[in-house]
């Protein structure tokens, strides 16, 4: 048996869960930044809980709400700059994994005044930060629970994550998520899908954290077959479902990390387009059918586990995920494939993986 476990997150969940809890937030300051993007966060509702608590509080807050998808390492810089300006003493984070992510980042910024943008990737897992409270509006990023911050360097166009910063308080509020356009609800749960199936897989995993993956997965698949064979929204049951289904997979994200369909997504998101989710499904079911080759017995529980096989998730995730018009050359793989020399991502994968695997997997999917 193997029950090693670390979870620092505390995590309130439920309906109305925000507005109950407004002892969380007083007791972590009187000046708050607030980071979200877009109009989502309005739309969902969560930002007008937010405000509410902290006016009822008597607290001050500002919003910062220019993240995009994909954190830009100059945006989560500049909201540090505002966070410094008020003397903030805690970052709300408010949306799917962009905001979430980048509040993060901002908090990290905020202690390291005088800091560059780049220095975000040298002060090393679990670097200082103000105290952070995240509410997810998505069903898929994770981020809610896990320490794992993903960024992008607008000069280098570039993903590289950062580890070890931890919200102190996350909210699970699946209401929250009601809003969500379906590519959106499509899109992320391929992202909690590949979060548990990669973390099946690996050696990571503990008979604790299994058990998240045991809850976590045939809930996350059931839905994300739903949608993907009527091509409908989810009712307010289902998207219940699905937000605590991705949060089980957040969980065993945090323990076990992920194996070559996220790095080798980040291709899809930087130079394609592709939404993070749909760029991870893109390699997904050739991360399984590599668990098929390499760790049959655990294929062969993953498949009981979900009533399916390798055929139907295979076909699942095609439908999911259209790769149709990605098309690179063999030296764009080649070039691709050589930024994944020592990979530590690739170290987990079921008989082990390489660049050169990655290369020929590139040419089988996109060369034509």
């Amino acid at each position: 048996m193997n029950f090693d476990f670390f979870m620092p997150v505390k995590i309130i969940s439920g309906k109305g869960a925000v507005l109950k809890s407004g002892a969380e937030f007083e007791k972590r300051g009187k000046r708050f930044l607030i980071v979200t993007g877009g109009s989502s966060a309005e739309k969902s509702g969560a930002l007008g809980d937010i405000r509410s608590v902290l006016e009822d509080a008597g607290a001050e807050y500002k919003i910062y709400d220019k993240i995009g998808p994909n954190p830009l390492i100059e945006s989560c810089h500049e909201a540090a700059q505002l966070a410094c300006g008020m003397k903030a003493d805690c970052i709300i984070g408010i949306g799917g994994g962009s905001p979430m992510d980048a509040a993060k980042a901002v908090a990290v910024y905020a202690v390291h005044e005088g800091c560059s943008p780049e220095d975000i990737y040298s002060f090393g897992a679990g670097a200082a930060h103000l105290p952070i409270i995240l509410v997810g509006t998505t069903s898929g990023t994770g981020s809610e629970v896990s320490g794992v911050s993903v960024l992008t360097s607008g000069a280098a166009g570039r993903k590289k994550s950062i580890g070890g910063i931890y919200a102190d308080v996350s909210f699970g509020c699946p209401e929250y998520t009601n809003t969500m356009p379906y590519s959106v609800t499509l899109s992320t749960a391929v992202d909690a899908l590949s979060h548990a199936v990669e973390g099946w897989f690996s050696p990571k995993i503990s008979d604790s954290v299994k058990v998240f993956a045991v809850k976590g997965i045939p809930i996350i698949y059931s839905e994300l077959k739903r949608l993907v064979e009527t091509k409908e929204l989810p009712d307010e049951e289902d998207r219940e479902r699905l937000y605590y289904g991705s949060l089980y997979a957040g969980m065993v994200l945090n323990a076990c990390g992920t194996a070559f369909p996220h790095p080798m997504g980040y291709v899809l998101t930087e130079d394609y387009g592709f939404p993070h989710g749909f760029a991870c499904g893109a390699f997904l079911p050739a991360f399984v059918q590599r668990g098929v080759k390499y760790a049959p017995e655990k294929a062969e529980e993953l498949f009981e586990l979900i009533s399916s096989d390798m055929g139907e998730f295979t076909d699942i995730l095609e439908k999911a995920v259209d790769i149709s018009n990605v098309s690179m050359t063999r030296e764009q793989a080649l070039e691709y494939s050589n930024r994944w020399e020592n990979q530590k991502n690739f170290k987990i994968v079921p008989g082990g993986y390489t660049k050169e695997d990655a290369f020929e997997l590139l040419k089988k999917l996109f060369v034509k």
